[in-house]
């Protein structure tokens, strides 16, 4: 494996480097405090393109491979993951289906409007009684002549009350189990939408996370995304390729508070010298260097593997289990270097612990990451 980026790679991690540090960082701490929606950051990351990275350029996009769309993730992440998230579940989870399964009349009426931004998208699976268990879907979808009649409700939805376009999935056939699962293109203007509760979050508090609900929503038979029944292969696959994303927004959140500690570790003092002197902070640094490392390989290794159009499951799942992991640990320890000052809010490291949390938990959980690992060494599948 070559571990090189390509000039152009190179040319993409500076450029999301100064972006990142320039227009995104300065108003993270103000976004997390006064729970902030990034619109203004949001529309001017948009005009530089990175809206569409994921989309094909006949389509208005950038058609960025699968490792620069890493790098831009954890770079973006480092400096604000409320930020990173808005953005990551509009060009990964709302674009990818598109890309992927969509047919060409759905791709050129949508795919460059969300190039642009002109239109902001959002995916919805999880409900109050299907979170891990993404089968139990317990929104309906009725077919009714040339449409469909939409009844239900969705949670934990990122740009859920501010999208224009949300991927939905719901039941069609509820005998079928999971393989009754389809995948609906809805307009959020459309009568019968209603955007619920804006959830008041641990991190990641820019982010808008919210409830949405459907009644008597009509969707049009052109609607569907694939054939009834495919809703499950698309969400699986969607995920997917999100979770190298969420691997590297742990990694990126990881580099944030290794950074802040090792600047930390050499201006403090006590007993007359930098702390930084110490052993055991020494160890704890070079544990926090070492598995950022780690945690980077693991997510260009499932990146590379998408980008030669190989399966990825497996390297998807370890790169977000181990990256967001690591994003605990690491946080946990800049804290402990910080000693009282990385638990009051003055330092960012406070910040990003309660940031890292969620990685752990969208997207599927450490434990479902686990059980896909598991379940493709054991030759199950999921």
């Amino acid at each position: 494996m070559d571990f090189d980026f390509t000039p152009e790679q190179k040319l993409i991690e500076q450029t999301a480097r100064a972006i990142a540090d320039t227009i995104i960082k300065p108003l993270a701490a103000e976004i997390d405090q006064k729970k902030i929606w990034p619109e203004e950051t949001l529309n001017k990351l948009a005009k530089l393109g990175y809206f569409g990275m994921s989309i094909p350029k006949e389509y208005g996009g950038s058609d960025l491979d699968a490792v620069s769309s890493t790098i831009i993730m954890e770079e973006f992440s480092r400096a604000c993951p409320a930020t990173a998230t808005s953005m990551g579940a509009h060009v990964s989870l709302c674009c990818y289906p598109f890309v992927a399964f969509g047919n060409s009349d759905q791709k050129q009426k949508y795919l460059p409007r969300l190039a642009k931004k002109e239109i902001l998208g959002a995916f919805a699976i999880t409900e109050p009684n299907a979170g891990s268990d993404a089968a139990n879907q317990q929104t309906v979808a009725v077919r009714d002549g040339d449409n469909y009649i939409l009844n239900g409700s969705k949670i934990f939805i990122t740009n859920g009350s501010k999208a224009d376009l949300i991927i939905v999935m719901a039941m069609t056939d509820k005998s079928q189990g999971h393989n009754g699962i389809s995948a609906f293109i809805v307009e959020t203007k459309t009568k019968g939408f209603k955007a619920g509760t804006t959830e008041d979050k641990l991190g990641i508090r820019g982010a808008d996370t919210s409830e949405i609900i459907f009644e008597d929503l009509v969707v049009p038979k052109e609607n569907l995304i694939g054939k009834e029944g495919d809703g499950f292969k698309i969400a699986m696959a969607t995920l997917d390729s999100g979770r190298i994303g969420i691997g590297a927004q742990g990694v990126g959140i990881a580099q944030a508070a290794y950074e802040e500690a090792l600047k930390y570790a050499q201006e403090r003092v006590q007993f007359k010298r930098p702390i930084a002197r110490f052993q055991a902070i020494q160890f704890m640094l070079a544990d926090m260097a070492t598995e950022i490392s780690a945690g980077r390989a693991l997510c260009y290794r499932a990146a590379c593997l998408k980008d030669k159009k190989k399966k990825y499951t497996t390297e998807a799942a370890m790169a977000k289990l181990y990256g967001s992991e690591l994003a605990m640990r690491t946080t946990t320890k800049a804290i402990q270097i910080h000693g009282g000052y990385g638990y009051i809010k003055d330092y960012p490291v406070e910040r990003f612990f309660r940031d890292a949390k969620i990685t752990e938990i969208y997207e599927g959980t450490s434990e479902i990451q686990r059980l896909v690992i598991a379940s493709q060494l054991l030759g199950r599948g999921l």
